[in-house]
């Protein structure tokens, strides 16, 4: 359950496009609200919480959007706080995207790191304690303080490396909650590959999830095991999961950033 005081005591800010630093772009595209120093209960720590909204959203309308919850927020739309200097460009990917007609409108939730990035994002006691904290108090915070379609059909999680691993376990531990894992990089071999007998072992594969899996030359032997496991448990190319190689491609923000466009089409593509 969330304690009221919880939210009650988070802090936020609105920020507006403003000057970046790095790779010569001008601005933040959209509005991002910050809630600095979100403390989590079952972690523990505090850490910073962005919330991307999209074109349309407006206090003024009752529309509500589908939610893309994402790790390593540093990283997502800000070259001055990413750890290369580089970003996803998650903003302006996004933005691109919706005035296209290409995607749905969506919010973006970015969840920056700590110092416990590796334990938080994997299979461990921290790793369960992470997934608590992102159901039990970040999802009913940004679920009561936004409007978000709630169900796990219109909920993903994604993410990079580690972040990809643990985007991962949220969905396949928690299908009722979040029904979409992106996986870029996924570090898959982490803890002695694992993940593997996790999914080996599981009976039957979770119903109505959609998993997005790639990789460049980093994580290339794993990331085609995990795709062919899933698919011989009866996942669908195309359908139900979709699988990139990027020849050549290196271990860094500004690869993922050119490979974004397929999972957010593969999960939110606008059909209408």
């Amino acid at each position: 359950m969330v304690n009221p005081d919880h939210i009650k005591n988070q802090t936020s800010t609105t920020k507006k496009p403003r000057r970046k630093r790095y790779a010569g772009r001008k601005k933040i595209t959209g509005v991002v609200h910050f809630h600095r120093r979100f403390h989590s209960t079952f972690l523990g720590n505090e850490r910073d919480v962005f919330v991307w909204l999209p074109p349309s959203y407006s206090r003024l309308s009752l529309k509500k959007y589908p939610v893309l919850y994402m790790h390593d927020g540093q990283n997502l739309i800000d070259p001055s706080t990413s750890y290369t200097g580089t970003d996803w460009q998650v903003d302006e990917t996004v933005t691109k995207l919706v005035k296209a007609g290409r995607l749905k409108e969506i919010i973006v939730i970015g969840i920056n790191n700590t110092k416990d990035r590796l334990d938080e994002y994997s299979d461990s006691e921290n790793g369960n304690s992470y997934i608590k904290f992102l159901i039990e108090e970040l999802k009913p915070f940004i679920d009561s303080n936004y409007r978000t379609l709630t169900d796990s059909k219109n909920s993903a999680v994604m993410g990079s490396s580690m972040g990809g691993l643990i985007s991962f376990l949220i969905t396949w531990k928690h299908p009722d909650i979040f029904s979409m894992a992106g996986c870029l990089s996924s570090s898959f071999y982490y803890d002695n590959d694992k993940i593997f007998d996790a999914v080996k072992n599981y009976d039957k594969p979770p119903k109505g999830l959609k998993i997005y899996i790639d990789h460049g030359e980093d994580g290339l032997t794993r990331g085609q095991k995990m795709f062919a496991m899933l698919t011989q448990m009866g996942f669908v190319l195309g359908t139900n999961i979709d699988y990139y190689y990027a020849r050549g491609a290196e271990h860094n923000e500004a690869a993922w950033a050119q490979r974004l466009e397929r999972p957010l089409l593969f999960f939110f593509e606008n059909r209408q």
